[in-house]
């Protein structure tokens, strides 16, 4: 089958970034995985395991707040793999501190991977999807993006500040035929961060109350193959069990 194009998932983590590199890839995308250098390992076995299943699949060890680093992603990737049709931000940087613990650094640096990093990818997405007048560029967002919790300053302002650039995206590049989406991802995750936090995990996996990243991944493919008749800006995500 030949590719319909590249996925390109920035912050391709083990748990919701890797399933949703395998949708895409599934979809008949070439998924295009990236991850701070460190995780060299870790992003080439995920792209491995997609090229073992049957998908097309390159890593691509990157720093996403790094703007000479994001500009020669993109351009590698167009050059060398194909046009960019689906970008999908996925970092997360959820981090707890009391206000007064939070130090410039802290508040920086979070500030730098939820939304800086996210703004360098939306922009660099943008420039080459409206050469073609088509694209899906999607935002990972959480329940930080909609209010803040105690302990949580420097998470929800960057989330809040990632919603509030997904949302002028959309109003800018919609009618240009580019669909921007931001994905609310309400509740805890399967994930081995969450693992480490919750004693229960496996309980609330049986019983469908915790939300399962390949469950997600499949609404971010839904997304991008959405009619633009009926195009969906902003979804929320969580399981049954979840109170909101």
């Amino acid at each position: 089958m030949t590719p319909k194009g590249v996925c390109l998932v920035i912050g391709a983590g083990d748990d919701t970034g890797a399933a949703i590199a395998r949708a895409f890839a599934r979809d008949g995308y070439t998924a295009c995985v990236a991850r701070r250098p460190r995780h060299a390992d870790a992003l080439e076995a995920l792209a491995q395991s997609i090229r073992d299943d049957g998908g097309d699949a390159r890593a691509f060890p990157t720093d996403a707040r790094d703007e000479d680093a994001m500009i020669a992603l993109f351009e590698t990737i167009e050059a060398e793999v194909g046009p960019i049709e689906i970008a999908v931000f996925n970092i997360g940087a959820n981090v707890r501190f009391s206000i007064t613990e939070t130090t410039a650094r802290v508040f920086t640096k979070v500030w730098e991977m939820a939304t800086f990093a996210g703004f360098l990818m939306g922009r660099e997405a943008a420039k080459r999807m409206l050469t073609r007048e088509r694209g899906t560029i999607i935002f990972t967002g959480a329940t930080a993006s909609m209010r803040g919790a105690s302990g949580f300053s420097a998470f929800a302002g960057a989330k809040h500040a990632t919603r509030a650039l997904a949302q002028s995206m959309a109003r800018e590049l919609g009618p240009k035929n580019i669909h921007v989406a931001h994905v609310v991802i309400d509740g805890a995750i399967d994930s081995n961060f969450i693992r480490e936090l919750l004693p229960d995990v496996d309980d609330r996996r049986d019983n469908d109350a915790i939300l399962n990243p390949d469950a997600i991944a499949q609404n971010y493919v839904m997304l991008h193959n959405q009619p633009r008749s009926a195009w969906t800006h902003e979804l929320d995500l969580r399981p049954w069990s979840e109170k909101f």
